[in-house]
Order: structure tokens, then C-alpha cells, then sequence
């Protein structure tokens, strides 16, 4: 696979079977956080807004976001169905994706990145 360099490439470098599902993961991402730059980091979609909100990417036997282990502690409670680690969270393909549970992480982290750069605006 080709190194991309958009979002739209690395989308497009997806397999088909894959594809619709993991565009359905980068557009709930994309509209929870509207004013956040899409880029590519680490290899993979990123959006950022005051510092990198999350990470997401393609796997080939799931799709993960990787929202900072800060999120994943603040969400414990509602992670117990899947597999996850100290920043990751993995989403089988196939199964239908936790639209209410990316959308709240999403929007805690656009709300921790926002604290961070306020206090540094501070100091």
C-alpha cells in the first residue's frame, strides 16, 4: 500500500469490503468536530483542533480510533465491549459502530485540547 498523503487517499487505498464502513467512522468523526483540520499523522487520518483531537485508522480485521489515554480512562465504564489499550479503541468490521460513544469521546477531547490551549494562552 502506496504511503498517502490526504485523508482522501488513504480512504481511497481501503479495500471495498472495508471501505463504506470505515467512511462511515471518518464522517461521524469529521461532523462531531466540524471546525477540526483533517491531516495525516503517523500514517494515518487524524483531526486536529487545538492539538490532535484523534487519531482513526483501517486495520484488517478492524477499524480503531485512537483518542489519548485520557479518554479512554474517562469512558472505562462504556469500553467493556471492545478490545482496547492504553490509547486504543477497536471497532470489529461488520458490526455496526458506536456512533453515540465515538461522537461523546470525540467531542471531550475537542473540550480537553480547548482547557490545554486556554491555559497555555494564559501563562
Amino acid at each position: 500500500m502506496k504511503k498517502a498523503t490526504t485523508v482522501k487517499e488513504y480512504i481511497q487505498q481501503i479495500p471495498l469490503s472495508q471501505r463504506k464502513q470505515f467512511n462511515e467512522l471518518h464522517e461521524l468523526i469529521v461532523q462531531t468536530a466540524p471546525d477540526a483540520e483533517q491531516c495525516i499523522s503517523y500514517g494515518m487520518p487524524a483531526i486536529k483542533q487545538f492539538g490532535i483531537v484523534v487519531y482513526y485508522a483501517n486495520w484488517e480485521k478492524h477499524m480503531a480510533i485512537y483518542p489519548m489515554p485520557s479518554a479512554l480512562k474517562a469512558f472505562a465504564d462504556s469500553l467493556d465491549a471492545y478490545v482496547t489499550s492504553k490509547s486504543t479503541i477497536q471497532f470489529p468490521h461488520g458490526k455496526s459502530i458506536p456512533k453515540k460513544l465515538i461522537k461523546d469521546i470525540v467531542k471531550f477531547r475537542l473540550d480537553e485540547n480547548k482547557k490545554k490551549w486556554e491555559l497555555k494562552k494564559k501563562k
